[in-house]
C-alpha cells in the first residue's frame, strides 16, 4: 500500500494549516488525486470518496485507487476518522450501512448498532427518586456505554464486499497514529468546549490536554501510540481479537470500575455481539426511489415520509425555497416526527410497523392533513398526533407510548463510489461528542445508550418502544441514503445531527432532487427545520430572511446553529460530483 501520499498530506496540513478552510476556499473542478489535498466539492471519474476529515478521505482514494472496493476503501476511513475525529466515531461506537453492488444488483442494509448491556433494564437512567436523570449525569461513565459494534460492521461489509486483506486497510490510521496528525481548529474548539467533562477518565485526560491541563491548540501533532497498537493486535488476530481477551477485558474494566457511573457492561455482551443484515426501507418521490436504513433507526422511514408527504403537498408546484414551500417541508416534517416519536424501535423488541410507516395508502391520509396553499397556517396549533398505520397483517398495529431520548449529535458520514459501480452510504456514531468521555487503548467508548427513552412509560402509563432493555439496540435517527433511478443508484447522502439529521438529509435531497441544484449547493444551501412545531432557522444565513413570512403563516422562529456535516456524490453519465458540507471540514477525493 502506498503511505507516502497520506503521510506527506499529514505533514502539509501541519506545515499550512489548510484545516479547516471554508467550501469557498477549497472548491476544485477535479477531486484531489495522487495525494494532493482534498478538497470540499470536486468531480471525478473512475471513482470517489467523500469523508468527514482530509487525512480519512485521502486513506479511502489510496485504497480505491490500489484497486480497492467501497467496502475496502471504508475499514480504511472509518479507522482513520476514528483516529482524526475522535469525538465523532471510532472503535468504541456503531454505525449503519446501505451498500450497493453493481455487479448484484443488490441494495444491502447492514445494522451495526451498539446494544444494552444483557443485565440493562428500563431504570437504568432514573435516580434515586425515580425521575430520569440529567442528560449529562447518565452520560458520563460507564452507565450509557453500549456494546461497540464498529469493527464488526466492518469485518461484515469487508468479508461480503472486500478485495483487499483486512489487515492492509488498517495500515493507513497505524501510520498516521505512529507518525501523528494536526490537530484540527475544529477538534481543538471541541476539547477546549468540553473542559471538566473530558477530565472524567484519567486516559482521556492524558490525550486531549497538555501537561498544564491547557486543551490541545489547532495544530499540535497528536500521537496515538495505543491506538496503533491496538490496531496492530486486531490486524494480527483479526477482529475477534476485539471482543474477546485482553481488549475486551480492559473495555469492561474501564467501563464497570467507573467510580462515578459505574455501567453493567460484560465480557459475554461482546462475544455475543452479531450484525444484522436488514430489509431496505425504498419508496418512491419525484420519480426517484428513495432507499434509506429501517429500524432501529428512524432515519430512513422519515426521510421518505418527508418527502412523500412534501410531493403530495404540492411542494412541486412552489417556488423553491419560498416560505410556502418551507411551509409544506416543514408540516410534512412534523408528521414524520411524530410518526417517529411513537413508533420507531428495535423490531426485535417491539413489532415496529416499517411497511405501514410508508405504505401509499397511509402516507395519503396523512397528506390530507397538508393544505398546501400559501395562506395555511401549520397543521396544527398544538402538537401533532401520530398516525396508526397498519402490520404487515393489515391489522392495525397497539398504540405505545411516545417516549423521548435526547440523540445528541456526534456522529460521521461517509459516502463512497468504487471502479466497478459499487456505492456505500455509512453513518458511524460514539453518539455525544467524545462518547462517555472514557477511552480504552486509543480510542473513546460511546454513550450510545442515552438513544433510548430515559422513560419507560409515558404519562399516561403506555410502555414506550424505546425503553431500555437487555440486549437491545436503541433507536437513531442516522439516515445513511442511496437514491435511485431506473433501478441505477444516482446519488449517496447521509449526514451526522442527531435527530436533525433527518431534515438535513431530507432538505438536501429536495434541494438536488426538486429545485435542481449541484451537491455542493444543495449541501451549503441555509437549513431550516421544523421538528416539533417551531420552526429552526440557520444563524448566520439568509435562512433568518424567511421569518417574518413563516411567522405570518403562523410559526414560532427560532435562530441558531445547525451544523449539519452533510456528504454526497451524485453519479450521472458525465462522471461523479462529490460534495462535503462547508460547516464541517470534510473533503473530497478520487479519480
Amino acid at each position: 500500500m502506498r503511505l507516502a501520499s497520506i503521510i506527506g498530506l499529514t505533514l502539509a496540513l501541519v506545515a499550512t494549516g489548510s484545516h479547516g478552510q471554508q467550501a469557498s476556499d477549497r472548491h476544485a473542478p477535479e477531486a484531489g488525486t495522487g495525494g494532493a489535498a482534498p478538497v470540499q466539492a470536486g468531480k471525478a471519474r473512475d471513482f470517489m470518496v467523500v469523508a468527514a476529515h482530509p487525512l480519512a478521505a485521502e486513506a479511502g482514494r489510496a485504497i480505491l485507487a490500489e484497486g480497492g472496493s467501497a467496502a475496502d476503501a471504508l475499514v480504511a476511513v472509518q479507522l482513520v476518522l476514528g483516529l482524526v475525529e475522535p469525538q465523532s466515531s471510532g472503535l468504541g461506537g456503531g454505525g449503519f450501512l446501505l451498500h450497493w453492488s453493481a455487479e448484484a444488483g443488490r441494495l444491502i442494509t447492514l445494522d451495526g448498532r451498539e446494544t444494552a448491556p444483557a443485565a440493562a433494564g428500563p431504570d437504568l437512567f432514573l435516580g434515586a427518586d425515580g425521575k430520569p436523570l440529567p442528560f449529562f449525569a447518565a452520560v458520563v461513565g460507564g452507565r450509557s456505554v453500549g456494546t461497540p459494534a464498529t469493527l464488526r460492521l466492518l469485518e461484515e461489509i469487508h468479508r461480503r464486499a472486500g478485495r483487499l486483506p483486512f489487515e492492509r486497510l488498517l495500515a493507513p490510521a497505524i501510520a498516521l497514529a505512529d507518525a501523528g496528525f494536526p490537530v484540527s481548529p475544529r477538534l481543538a474548539a471541541l476539547i477546549a468546549a468540553e473542559g471538566e467533562r473530558l477530565k472524567h477518565d484519567g486516559e482521556a485526560a492524558r490525550y486531549f490536554f497538555a501537561a498544564d491541563g491547557r486543551p490541545l491548540a489547532a495544530g499540535a501533532v497528536l500521537r496515538n501510540p495505543a491506538y496503533a497498537e491496538t490496531l496492530r493486535r486486531i490486524a494480527e488476530g483479526g477482529v475477534d481479537a476485539f471482543y474477546s481477551g485482553e481488549i475486551a477485558d480492559d473495555i469492561v474494566a474501564r467501563v464497570t470500575g467507573d467510580a462515578l457511573n459505574p455501567g453493567a457492561l460484560a465480557e459475554s455482551d461482546l462475544e455475543n455481539y452479531k450484525v444484522i443484515e436488514r430489509n431496505p426501507v425504498c419508496a418512491p418521490a419525484f420519480g426517484y426511489d428513495i432507499c434509506g436504513m429501517g429500524p432501529p433507526s428512524s432515519g430512513g422511514i422519515a426521510v421518505i415520509q418527508i418527502l412523500s408527504l412534501a410531493e403530495a403537498g404540492g411542494l412541486g408546484a412552489l417556488a423553491p425555497g419560498s416560505a410556502a414551500a418551507w411551509r409544506v417541508i416543514g408540516e410534512a416534517s412534523r408528521l414524520a416526527f411524530a410518526d417517529r416519536e411513537r413508533w420507531l424501535a428495535d423490531p426485535a423488541f417491539f413489532r415496529v410497523p416499517a411497511n405501514g410507516l410508508i405504505a401509499p395508502g397511509y402516507l395519503a391520509l396523512r397528506a390530507r392533513l397538508l393544505d398546501g396553499t400559501a395562506a395555511q397556517g401549520p397543521v396544527m396549533p398544538g402538537p401533532v398526533p401520530a398516525g396508526q398505520p397498519a402490520q404487515d397483517s393489515g391489522h392495525l398495529a397497539p398504540l405505545p407510548g411516545a417516549g423521548a431520548g435526547p440523540d445528541f449529535p456526534s456522529t460521521t458520514q461517509v459516502v463512497i463510489r468504487d471502479a466497478a459501480g459499487d456505492v456505500i452510504s455509512y453513518t458511524g456514531t460514539i453518539e455525544n461528542g467524545f462518547g462517555s468521555r472514557l477511552m480504552v487503548r486509543g480510542f473513546l467508548l460511546n454513550n450510545e445508550l442515552t438513544d433510548f427513552s430515559f422513560a419507560a412509560a409515558d404519562a399516561a402509563g403506555l410502555a414506550v418502544a424505546n425503553r431500555v432493555e437487555g440486549g437491545k439496540r436503541p433507536r437513531s435517527s442516522m439516515a445513511p441514503t442511496i437514491v435511485f433511478r431506473d433501478g441505477r443508484p444516482v446519488l449517496a447522502i447521509g449526514s451526522p445531527g442527531g435527530s436533525r439529521i433527518i431534515g438535513f438529509v431530507a432538505q438536501a435531497l429536495i434541494g438536488h432532487l426538486v429545485w435542481g441544484q449541484d451537491p455542493a449547493t444543495a449541501l451549503a444551501a441555509p437549513h431550516l427545520l421544523n421538528r416539533f412545531g417551531p420552526f429552526e432557522l440557520e444563524a448566520g444565513t439568509a435562512a433568518s430572511d424567511l421569518a417574518p413570512g413563516l411567522q405570518a403563516l403562523g410559526y414560532r422562529t427560532e435562530i441558531t446553529d445547525l451544523n449539519s456535516g452533510l456528504a454526497a456524490i451524485a453519479i450521472g453519465p458525465d462522471g461523479l460530483s462529490g460534495a462535503a458540507d462547508p460547516r464541517r471540514e470534510g473533503a473530497v477525493a478520487g479519480q
